[in-house]
């Protein structure tokens, strides 16, 4: 946890001429710069299967996650000062809604995680 108070966040999408993934910008401005924010991420997600945190200095790609359940987030802090930059990408046709109902319905009936989310469906 980077802050004890409310973090304001700015969510910049990007569209670009691609049928599948959605490529997202999030910014919030810190109280400290000397939060370690690649291994507060590091540690947030370690056990999560749907969520890759890319190495420090990475740039996500939306091919990465073409068919994928998986949620690809880089930390980025512009001139080591207070703002945050994540860039995170997803397969809006997988991790989207369609992927997020099966996802909850196998936590719900206490399936695996990722029961019926490992195939590849990659129509269109």
């Amino acid at each position: 946890q980077a802050s004890t108070e409310k973090i304001g966040l700015t969510f910049v999408p990007h569209l670009t001429p691609m049928i599948r993934g959605i490529h997202a910008t999030c910014y919030a401005m810190l109280k400290s710069a000397k939060v370690d924010l690649q291994a507060v991420f590091e540690t947030r997600y370690a056990n999560e299967s749907f969520v890759d945190v890319l190495p420090a200095g990475s740039h996500p790609e939306t091919r990465s996650v073409r068919g994928a359940n998986t949620c690809r987030i880089a930390i980025h802090r512009p001139q080591d000062g207070n703002t945050a930059v994540v860039l995170s990408v997803i397969d809006n046709l997988v991790k989207g809604a369609a992927g997020q109902a099966v996802h909850n319905m196998n936590i719900m009936f206490g399936f695996a995680e990722d029961c019926g989310l490992q195939g590849i469906p990659l129509i269109p």
